[in-house]
């Protein structure tokens, strides 16, 4: 089997800083967690950026300069930004990053959905900043946009400046939506396909969503794609560790869950990278280096990004 690929997805949108201590939020913290979580055995480090004094997502691209520079400074990681940002946020604010730096990888959410994640409230009852609660209580109203328009306009601005994708599906029609722009000619294997479940409006957590993600994506893009799992919540280290036996990448990171066990809060990013890396080990799987994973997925390298 190929070596296996840990991402770690360090502070993401969807968590509030309320909802734990140690998601980090300023710019250094973040740039630390990144660095301790390629330690620890990520070959791709998945960043979003937050307003250092409230927490709250930012998308500008001055937010991520300082995160990205000291990144790259002290690690050889794979820099993915996010091109999803948050679901309040438009097209444009989150293309934005992306698009000035040029980065070696950026996600690509393959679908408008439905993103709940006000259960969280059912959680967490006491907020720090005035943003928070409402933030999460929107998403009972609130469309995460990626149109075929909006899609196009990612894949066309990533494809010119060397940018590959890690092609976000949150459901089988998705993997579907992804196969019309591969008819088009708009992206190139192989495909990073990172299949996400248990978002509420997308698949599921069953082991037959697991698998019956792998199959259709099997089915469509044959040897021409590369498979990565993440999962949300108390679901992230089953999920993935169920992923790496079929022979998927894994992602895990405190932007998807804040947990290492049932009622322990992460520490860190860093602190489930070696869970799962102990996992894929104990499976008798090599994890793959970021110069492994740049060969596996066809990345155009340091040199060449914009920062």
């Amino acid at each position: 089997m190929a070596k296996i690929i840990i991402s770690a997805a360090l502070t993401g949108a969807i968590h509030t800083p309320s909802m734990s201590k140690h998601l980090p939020v300023s710019p250094q913290a973040i740039a630390d967690e990144a660095i301790a979580a390629a330690e620890a055995g990520a070959a791709i480090v998945h960043l979003h950026a937050r307003d250092p004094e409230t927490g709250k997502p930012d998308q500008s691209p001055e937010a991520f300069r300082p995160i990205v520079q000291a990144i790259k400074q002290r690690s050889d990681a794979i820099i993915n930004l996010t091109t999803g940002g948050a679901p309040t946020m438009s097209i444009e604010e989150r293309l934005a990053p992306a698009a000035q730096l040029k980065p070696e990888l950026a996600s690509l959410n393959m679908g408008s959905m439905n993103f709940g994640i006000f259960p969280m409230l059912d959680r967490t009852k006491d907020f720090a900043h005035d943003w928070e609660k409402p933030y999460l209580e929107g998403s009972r109203d609130r469309i995460f946009r990626n149109t075929f328009a909006d899609i196009e306009h990612i894949l066309t601005t990533g494809t010119e400046n060397g940018t590959r994708f890690e092609v976000e599906c949150y459901d089988i029609g998705h993997l579907y939506t992804l196969a019309h722009f591969v008819d088009r000619g708009l992206i190139k294997p192989p495909f990073f396909v990172q299949s996400v479940f248990g978002i509420l409006g997308g698949i599921g957590v069953h082991a037959e969503d697991v698998m019956h993600m792998k199959r259709t994506a099997d089915r469509l893009f044959g040897a021409d794609y590369r498979w990565s799992v993440l999962a949300g919540g108390r679901h992230q280290i089953r999920i993935a560790t169920m992923a790496a036996t079929m022979g998927g990448h894994v992602r895990v990171g405190l932007e998807d869950s804040l947990w290492i066990g049932p009622g322990k809060l992460a520490q860190s990013s860093a602190e489930q990278v070696a869970l799962i890396r102990g996992i894929v080990e104990g499976l008798g799987l090599e994890i793959a280096t970021p110069d492994d994973a740049r060969a596996i997925l066809s990345l155009k390298g340091a040199a060449g990004v914009g920062f």
